[in-house]
């Protein structure tokens, strides 16, 4: 009964894999020995389709992150230091405004006045959004090893 539902992963919080690989490729452009690196040598190194990887970069262009250039030397760099990129910015680029719903269920279903569950977990989701928002893009850097300080 305790595996009920479960998905691949662990622990309840869950990044789509757009967002994964958001978060994911802007560390390996950050850590990078280059400034631009192209989304297929990205895809690689993420063991990503380099499909969804384009997509994922265009959103972050979008979002002013990254610029793109195309041709044989073209690639994607950092629009400014990875130390003043948040984790929730990249986030947000791609799934949007971050929201910190309290209730578990699409629409409150409680009837009594109050969920018991409501204060606990909107205090949870308000400090995941803190601490995505505190996170800089060179903190996940030190995780792939390489430059910081871009």
């Amino acid at each position: 009964m305790a595996n009920m539902g479960r998905q691949n992963g662990s622990g309840p919080f869950r990044v789509s894999e757009a967002a994964n690989l958001g978060l994911h490729a802007l560390a390996v452009i950050a850590a990078g020995p280059e400034p631009v690196a192209r989304t297929r040598e990205i895809a690689v190194r993420l063991k990503a389709s380099a499909a969804h990887l384009a997509k994922v970069m265009v959103a972050l262009e979008h979002a002013g992150l990254v610029a793109g250039t195309r041709g044989p030397a073209g690639g994607y760099r950092l629009m400014r230091p990875a130390s003043r990129i948040s984790l929730r910015e990249i986030y947000e680029a791609i799934e949007g405004p971050m929201q910190a719903r309290a209730c578990l269920f699409g629409e409150p279903v409680c009837k009594a006045g109050g969920c018991a569950l409501s204060g606990y977990f909107g205090r949870l989701n308000r400090d995941v959004m803190r601490t995505l928002g505190r996170t800089r893009l060179t903190d996940l850097v030190k995780e792939f090893g390489g430059n910081s300080g871009k």
